[in-house]
């Protein structure tokens, strides 16, 4: 057995250590031969804990493995175009390599104007419509964090996807749509289920891989697995008792899932060490080096 799987737990975190071992190298590599470091410009607008939280994770990544992050630590009152500015002078920064604008903003500032006025050679988070795109087609730099980790976490675990049923439920950009579209160039068979579904166990319970990212605590229950399925969990939920849960009622569905992803320590590390990997790809590109 893979000894990154536990019984039928798969573990993100050795998995993302694995990664990050690996990156790390090609970091200290590209220092030495070439004399270029990766730089991520991290910007945070207000005082979100959560937002604060994946920041400093993700700077802690950057420390690990070699990349400088530089962060941006925007008041809750930064108007939408002084945002702009900041973003312009990053873009014509050739010292900035990889440029992430933290989720979510405040709700006076437009995420989408936002998003589209990153350089899309330095989108790491692959949001830009014209990365978006490139996935569509198969012609990626960049691909969502999230569901490139998810990817790798089922090809590092030897779960095929070809030929597969794999049930999304939720239909978000940053992960539901991307989700379905790298599962499709793998061969899967794909349903998006998402809140005007009706009657969701329907389908939930037909999933050879089922994945879920809707932010409900506890959401997906034992009854709706299809015995023997892969079950992913994207969601993260705080519990009234101030801990960590998933989407999916963990305990209880473990019992059924052929290999299941737990919350914390499943999908969540392997997203920020597919944030570094962007971070990499970017400056190889900005640089020429193959």
């Amino acid at each position: 057995m893979n000894n990154t799987i536990i019984n039928n737990i798969i573990d993100g975190k050795k998995f993302s250590q694995m990664l990050r071992k690996n990156l790390k190298n090609e970091v200290d590599n590209l220092k030495n031969k070439e004399n270029i470091v990766p730089k991520l410009a991290v910007i945070v607008v207000g005082d979100d804990p959560a937002s604060r939280t994946y920041v400093n994770n993700k700077k802690k990544a950057c420390t690990e493995i070699g990349i400088i992050s530089k962060e941006y630590s925007l008041s809750q009152e930064t108007k939408q175009n002084e945002l702009i500015k900041l973003l312009d002078e990053l873009n014509k920064d050739k010292e900035i390599n990889g440029i992430l604008v933290q989720l979510p903003l405040p709700h006076h500032i437009n995420e989408k104007e936002i998003i589209e006025h990153i350089n899309p050679l330095k989108d790491v988070d692959a949001f830009h419509e014209l990365n978006v795109g490139k996935i569509m087609t198969n012609n990626f730099s960049f691909l969502p964090c999230t569901p490139a980790g998810i990817m790798e976490l089922l090809k590092q675990s030897d779960i095929s996807v070809a030929g597969k049923h794999c049930v999304i439920v939720g239909r978000s950009n940053i992960v539901g749509k991307p989700m379905a579209m790298l599962l499709l160039h793998k061969d899967a068979t794909v349903t998006i289920c998402h809140s005007k579904t009706i009657d969701l166990s329907k389908f939930t319970k037909t999933a050879d891989i089922l994945i879920v990212a809707v932010g409900k605590a506890k959401f997906i229950k034992k009854e709706m697995v299809k015995p023997g399925a892969v079950v992913i969990d994207v969601g993260i939920n705080r519990t009234d008792a101030g801990g960590l849960c998933g989407d999916v009622d963990f305990e209880n569905v473990k019992e059924i899932a052929s290999y299941i992803t737990p919350v914390p320590g499943g999908v969540g590390p392997m997203t920020i060490a597919l944030l570094m990997k962007n971070t990499i790809t970017a400056t190889l590109i900005q640089n020429n080096i193959k």
